[in-house]
């Protein structure tokens, strides 16, 4: 028996494994969409009369996402990656996102591109973890830098003793144990990281790629949602809408649903209500077409592509 005829039956079974995987995302969003319908009815019809050139401004941004997260992967990465494939690979990795929670997707997806490359494992897996980190370091300082210039938008929750005494004991558990046994491996994976990013820092150029493509990737993000909600009339200023979105999105990721399925949609327009915007369904109905249901099809197909050429 070939290696060939080895692979063909797990080959078919991941594929089974995706499309199930799929398939209850689908499920799970059309009974949610049943259960929201008049909301969903209304926000439709209020976005079908929206200004569309905003509508266009939003997709545009929404389509220079994908170079932008190609860039910042070629920045986490040493070696130079032939560009075309690069994107694709990126879009391929946004439609994985939406199937597996927590960004593991994408992450397989790149970590998959960079071996077929030629980078060894342990290499990629680095690249793609300093990306992802490169990424939320953006988006904590753009955090920070507009919450200092839109006091009073966020209101920091009232935290109470018992969560401040579990978060600390969890912490110091967190610490006996690095410390302990995992110690010896935890300081030469560090090590590890630390020389990887080390190289990847000597260049300039690569550096400014890793940085400058994660902070775009986010605020082209940001800019998608301040063009719909400019589009569906909402009187919101840019940096108010940008913080919302950024505080949203980053409150959704401590749920890890496939793409923020249900999390992300119910914080942003709970977030954008708040403000006493009554556009707020719209709005986010508007910016998940364009960056996740509009896209997924393709970024599906592209992804199959790949991987029947091997790039993946």
């Amino acid at each position: 028996m070939t290696s060939e005829e080895v692979l063909t039956p797990l080959r078919r079974r991941r594929l089974y494994w995706h499309t199930a995987l799929t398939l209850a995302v689908l499920v799970t969003v059309a009974l949610l969409a049943r259960r929201h319908w008049p909301v969903l009815e209304t926000g439709a019809v209020r976005l079908a009369v929206a200004d569309q050139g905003w509508l266009l401004v939003a997709a545009a941004a929404t389509v220079l996402t994908w170079p932008c997260s190609a860039l910042a992967q070629q920045g986490a990465v040493p070696r130079r990656l032939p560009p075309g494939p690069l994107v694709a690979g990126q879009f391929a990795a946004s439609a994985a996102n939406q199937v597996l929670p927590a960004g593991l997707g994408g992450a397989a997806v790149n970590l998959r591109f960079l071996i077929r490359r030629g980078i060894a494992l342990g290499d990629a897996a680095t690249a793609v973890a300093v990306k992802g980190t490169a990424g939320g370091i953006a988006r904590g300082v753009l955090i920070a830098v507009l919450f200092a210039a839109s006091p009073g938008v966020l209101h920091l929750p009232h935290v109470n003793g018992e969560f401040v005494a579990a978060v600390s004991a969890a912490a110091a558990l967190a610490v006996m144990v690095l410390a302990g046994p995992l110690r010896p491996r935890c300081r030469r994976a560090l090590t590890a990281v630390r020389a990887y990013i080390g190289a990847v820092h000597t260049r300039p150029g690569r550096a400014a790629a890793l940085w400058g493509g994660s902070l775009a990737f986010v605020v082209l993000h940001c800019a998608v949602l301040i063009a719909v909600t400019r589009a569906v009339a909402m009187p919101l200023a840019p940096a108010r809408v940008a913080l919302l979105y950024l505080a949203a999105s980053s409150a959704a990721a401590l749920l890890p649903t496939p793409g923020g399925l249900g999390s992300l949609d119910a914080v942003l327009a709970f977030a954008l209500t708040t403000t006493g915007a009554t556009a707020a369904t719209s709005a986010v109905l508007g910016y998940r077409l364009l960056t996740v249901w509009l896209p997924l099809i393709p970024g599906l197909g592209v992804l199959a592509l790949l991987v029947r050429r091997r790039a993946l």
